[in-house]
């Protein structure tokens, strides 16, 4: 466990105002940060400015972190926050399908896209629309196991909860979800399926 005496460590230093101790942390998690960040945000130019922003965080609210649990999982927790409402505040521009220029565009996009892109594209898109339905907290776990391909062991980290509450809470979250998109996407359920 060098690694987390040497966190610990740097983390005293950075709290006592060696402010550029806080570098070695940057460098030591900067892959592990921008890998999760990446899941969520699907652009390289985007994940990096979320990093960057996951890291500024951190630094402000280090005086918080009780050691409790590992950094590494602190500053997971972080970067998945951090990701997660940088989603909800992006909004994507819509354009009426009637203007010229956006259905060429549409049709040069999807020349090259086989029935099977477009059908799981469809159920991506019903899916997120459905988490937008659900509470915040079912958002996040379910985001957390299926979008992020966290085990229930490192939800559970995340969450400061047992593996078996994360696992009950995760069941519960899939139940609403379904009931969500069984009472609001009937039709479109049923056209995917």
């Amino acid at each position: 466990m060098p690694t987390e005496t040497a966190d610990i460590d740097i983390i005293h230093r950075v709290l006592r105002g060696d402010r550029q101790a806080f570098a070695g942390l940057v460098e030591r998690y900067q892959s592990l940060v921008f890998t999760v960040v990446l899941r969520y945000v699907k652009t390289r130019e985007d994940a990096e400015e979320v990093s960057q922003d996951v890291f500024v965080k951190a630094y402000r609210a280090l005086a918080d972190f009780k050691g409790e649990s590992k950094f590494s999982t602190w500053l997971y927790t972080i970067a998945t926050t951090s990701s997660l409402t940088w989603l909800r505040k992006k909004r994507l521009v819509t354009r009426s399908l009637d203007d010229e220029h956006t259905s060429g565009r549409a049709e040069q996009i999807s020349g090259g896209i086989g029935a099977d892109t477009i059908e799981q594209k469809s159920r991506i898109e019903l899916v997120n629309k459905a988490l937008q339905l659900v509470s915040p907290e079912d958002a996040h776990i379910l985001t957390l196991y299926y979008k992020g391909e966290q085990t229930l062991e490192e939800i559970s980290a995340v969450l400061g909860v047992e593996t078996n509450a994360a696992k009950v809470r995760l069941h519960r979250a899939r139940t609403r979800l379904r009931e969500k998109m069984q009472s609001h996407f009937a039709r479109e359920v049923g056209d995917l399926y």
